[in-house]
Order: structure tokens, then C-alpha cells, then sequence
């Protein structure tokens, strides 16, 4: 999943960023209302953490133009503010959700997999394709009923390409959804973690095609 963190506090935004990292996720980093507008002009994102108090305004401001501009993406306040009448505010501007600082770690990865379930429709979010199982919050890939070892991005760009069976992403789009504006990426990144997914789901009916000079899909058969 690609999240966007709009948050003034540096510590606290290394620390959130940091430890979504850790399980896999691409996050980049807004300090501003401004910021996240121009980063919302460019990518599209799974998820949005939003802090209420900005330098450049209120954090519920932009979380009604974004929601008057028909936007879907779920998000997710975080805020020190914590009287009854501030969270039902937000939530009727919109929220998904919202955390009080200072906040567990544990219980923010909770929330982003609990809304991001909300936001899949259902209880569960298992995708299947051919014989091929994906459970995005379990991480766990099954190919014909046997369990195989995905690592974490391996995992993210196996989700990318379920989640459009049949159509060719080229390796922008790919490392557009792998990976954070602040990571540095090497011209081959997309190509080696293709070929490691390959290896991880070979004797499967799905497989990866490569389109040359155009990208990658999912095929079966």
C-alpha cells in the first residue's frame, strides 16, 4: 500500500514512517496542507494519516475539500485533540477514522488494516486469481493450497498486479506504487523484483508477462 503522512512534527513523522515501512508499505511525507495538495496531484495513495493542527492551516479544512472533491481515499486523523466533540466533528467532515496523540504504534497499524478492510467492503480482503490466494492483511500468498515465502515488497507488488488482472503497468506505475518519493531507486528495481516474485509463485497458473517496451501483467494459463 502507498500512504501519505501529512504531519509538521519530524519526529513523529520519521517514527510513523519508519515503522510503516517496516511492514512494507511506500509512505511519503507532507509537513503541510500545501505539500500534500502536490503530492495528491501526482500519485494516488491507499491511504491518508492526517495531523489537524499544520503551519498552513486546519487539517479538517483540507479533509473537506477532499471529500467535496469526491475523493475516496480513507483517512485517518491523528490529533492531540481529544474532547468528544472534536472526533465527532471530524468524522462527520468525513474521517474514517481517528487517533488521539500520543498514539501505540500497534494500535495504528490496527486502525490502517481495520480501514483499509472497510474500505475492501468486506471482512476480508483475499484475492484470488487462477490458483493463486493473496491475503493482504494476513500476508500470506497460497499457489494451489501451498503456502509460499513472500518478503514485503514482494507481497505489495504482487498486490499491485492483482488488482488489475489483464492490464499492462508500466515500471513507472509499478515503482509509483512500491516505493516512497524518498527512496532512491535503481534503474532495475522494478525488473529484479519481478523476477524474485516470479521464482516465488513458479508452478502457479498465474504468471508474469512481460510486455517489451511496455511493462508487466498478470496472465493465467
Amino acid at each position: 500500500m502507498r500512504f501519505l503522512l501529512i504531519e509538521d512534527n519530524a519526529d513523529l513523522a520519521r517514527s510513523v514512517r519508519e515503522r510503516l515501512e517496516l511492514e512494507g508499505h511506500a509512505v511519503d511525507h507532507a509537513v503541510d496542507l500545501a505539500d500534500a495538495d502536490d503530492h495528491l496531484a501526482v500519485a494516488r495513495y491507499d491511504l491518508i494519516l492526517l495531523d489537524i493542527t499544520l503551519p498552513d492551516g486546519d487539517g479538517r479544512s483540507f479533509l473537506q475539500r477532499h471529500r467535496a472533491a469526491q475523493a475516496d481515499t480513507p483517512v485517518i486523523v491523528l490529533t492531540a485533540r481529544s474532547a468528544v466533540s472534536d472526533r465527532v466533528d471530524t468524522l462527520d467532515l468525513g474521517a474514517d477514522d481517528y487517533l488521539t496523540k500520543p498514539f501505540d504504534f500497534a494500535e495504528l497499524e490496527a486502525r490502517c488494516r481495520a480501514v483499509l478492510r472497510r474500505r475492501g467492503g468486506a471482512a476480508t480482503t483475499l484475492q484470488t486469481y487462477a490458483d493463486l490466494t493473496f491475503d493482504p492483511m494476513g500476508a500470506c500468498v497460497t499457489v494451489a493450497g501451498e503456502v509460499r515465502d513472500l518478503r514485503n515488497r514482494e507481497l505489495r507488488l504482487l498486490e499491485v498486479l492483482l488488482s488489475a488482472p489483464g492490464r499492462i503497468l508500466s515500471k513507472d506505475q509499478l515503482c509509483d506504487r512500491l516505493f516512497s518519493y524518498a527512496e532512491p531507486v535503481s534503474d532495475n528495481a522494478i525488473e529484479v523484483y519481478i523476477a524474485r516474485l516470479r521464482r516465488k509463485i513458479d508452478g502457479s497458473a498465474a504468471r508474469i508477462e512481460t510486455v517489451r517496451g511496455l511493462g508487466y501483467r498478470l496472465t493465467s494459463g
